[in-house]
């Protein structure tokens, strides 16, 4: 009998125990968070010394770049500063003992040493930018095949070249992109076919030092202006020539006449005509959807295309945009974040340049009105198929509930998980982890697979905080594929190629290789598919930017991989 009860006590305490295994792995987050733990400490610096000066809360943006080489993916983080030099003196925070001017250049040490663990090589790689910097843009503009990057400022932007030894080189000048007005995000593409990676930049509004106006809030306390305080000033667009230099085709191309308070910024063939168009979140006016004429102009659309304004007629406050197919239609769709009271807006394509507010019906409106978003990301992070939704927020004038916190603009991010069919989302924040749940002033978002597992990660800027990196911990069985391009006769980094997988008995996916959109922010320049319970894929086909078209075959899943322009089996 004795025997017979411990017996049945080890019986109960191992089922016990399986049950606490099961229950701890249930609670285990979808992401943590390892910045400082893989030697990130940055820590980003809004100058705030009283004055409310609107640069302060809106920085800054964080790009992935493999700028070695090497296979893995590096990180810069852009950083802000002093709006006004002459208030060094009258700073309400400290400046963080982490705290070096200008932005900063991380590499990863992933592939000499096996795990993730970034070191500062800033200097060594000769970049001396101190700007007061705003986002990155990253694409191989004179294919050499090393990926080069471009900062925005308030004030005289920097194009950095790629030497291809580890150095960059200030180019600015000589390749003639400068713009000395507040420019935001801005997007590499080739909207033209001719091979090379033309540049569109995003800009804001009039501000200067001594034009500062003066706003208060509803309670009387001083706090930042709207942004209709200011006037908007003219977004850019600059062809590649191809000569290392650029010309300044913002007229020419149509682009001049239309313009708003720009921020974010993202390129893609809207209406399925095989060329590149391009589509601009404005903070408070009317978005614009350029739509590429293919004869170097661009057409306006956005009133006619239902992407300017809500479902209900109303401008809102466009920051940040994904583009990306969530329903699996084939097409690109688009989220723009906004402002709280807002919440995000989802405008699905329904073919052929033409859009339809969805929000509502998408389970997107409630969960994200009280929140003012910025960057945002379609990621599939459970490698199920279907395209899930990262957005950050952080607000940008006082939170009443707040009133008495150092910064009263804090608040949680939102992770929602794609349930499929191309209808709903389920709001799945609670258990993303703690950078998803610990409120800060979140700004910039990219996201790429930082640690070669096959899971999406990502990489979060906060204004005035730390910079956090999420890796992504789902236990996921499903199976998945990494593509990375190379170009030969097309631009060498492959920017605005459609890639599709196609699976025996089901739909094709369709991705596009880009690095733009979010907000301020560059991704990983590869398309991640994830394959649910796929166990093998019939064939990988590309088009190229210039419209070649080619398919490969006999291509093994649970990998990464490149595809060069000209191996594959040509498609007429």
């Amino acid at each position: 009998m004795k025997r017979l009860s411990f017996i049945l006590t080890l019986l109960l305490t191992l089922f016990s125990w399986m049950l606490f295994v099961l229950s701890s792995d249930s609670k285990k987050p979808i992401f943590e968070e390892m910045g400082a733990e893989a030697g990130l400490n940055f820590w980003h610096v809004a100058g705030n010394a009283g004055s409310f000066y609107l640069p302060e809360i809106m920085g800054s943006g964080v790009g992935l770049i493999d700028f070695d080489g090497d296979g893995d993916l590096d990180i810069i983080l852009v950083q802000g500063g002093l709006v006004d030099q002459s208030q060094q003196d009258d700073l309400v925070f400290p400046l963080p003992k982490e705290y070096r001017p200008g932005t900063r250049l991380y590499r990863n040490e992933l592939i000499p040493e096996g795990e993730l663990r970034f070191i500062d090589v800033t200097e060594k790689a000769g970049l001396q930018d101190a700007g007061y910097g705003m986002g990155v843009a990253i694409g191989d503009y004179d294919n050499n095949g090393f990926p080069d990057f471009y900062l925005t400022n308030l004030g005289s932007n920097v194009l950095y070249r790629n030497n291809g030894d580890g150095t960059f080189t200030d180019v600015t000048e000589d390749a003639g992109v400068d713009d000395q007005r507040w420019s935001t995000s801005a997007a590499f593409f080739d909207y033209d076919k001719d091979g090379d990676l033309d540049l569109f930049i995003a800009n804001y509004v009039d501000f200067t030092v001594p034009g500062n106006r003066r706003c208060l809030s509803s309670a009387g306390e001083l706090d930042y202006c709207m942004p209709a305080i200011y006037r908007p000033v003219p977004d850019r667009l600059f062809r590649n020539d191809g000569n290392g230099r650029f010309t300044d085709v913002t007229s020419e191309a149509g682009i001049a006449p239309h313009f708003g308070p720009g921020l974010g910024v993202s390129c893609d063939d809207f209406n399925g005509d095989g060329w590149i168009d391009i589509y601009v979140a404005n903070d408070g006016a009317a978005n614009l959807l350029w739509l590429n004429r293919g004869d170097g102009t661009f057409e306006e659309t956005g009133l006619i295309s239902g992407t300017a304004f809500s479902g209900d007629g109303l401008p809102e406050a466009g920051m940040g945009l994904a583009t990306g197919d969530y329903d699996g239609d084939g097409d690109p769709d688009i989220l723009v974040t906004n402002l709280r009271r807002e919440g995000c807006t989802l405008y699905r394509n329904e073919g052929g340049g033409i859009f339809t507010d969805v929000t509502r019906q998408a389970a997107l409106l409630n969960a994200t009105f009280p929140y003012t978003g910025f960057g945002t990301e379609w990621i599939d992070y459970d490698n199920d198929g279907h395209l899930d939704l990262v957005i950050v927020n952080g607000a940008v004038t006082l939170l009443s509930s707040l009133r008495g916190d150092p910064y009263p603009y804090h608040q949680t991010n939102h992770l929602f998980r794609n349930l499929g069919g191309g209808q709903r989302f389920e709001d799945v924040t609670q258990t993303a982890g703690s950078g998803f749940t610990v409120p800060e002033v979140t700004r910039g978002l990219a996201v790429g697979d930082l640690n070669h597992d096959g899971k999406i990660d990502l990489v979060i800027s906060n204004n005035n905080g730390p910079v956090r990196v999420l890796i992504n911990q789902s236990n996921s069985p499903r199976t998945w594929i990494s593509i990375e391009l190379e170009g030969k006769t097309d631009n060498r980094s492959g920017i605005g190629a459609r890639v599709g997988i196609f699976r025996k008995g089901e739909k094709p996916q369709w991705r596009r290789l880009h690095s733009d959109g979010s907000y301020l922010s560059a991704s990983e320049l590869r398309v991640h598919f994830g394959l649910g319970d796929a166990v093998a894929i019939e064939k990988v086909e590309v088009h190229w930017p210039t419209g070649v078209k080619e398919e490969w075959e006999s291509i093994d899943i649970n990998q990464r991989i490149r595809l060069v322009q000209g191996t594959g089996i040509k498609i007429e």
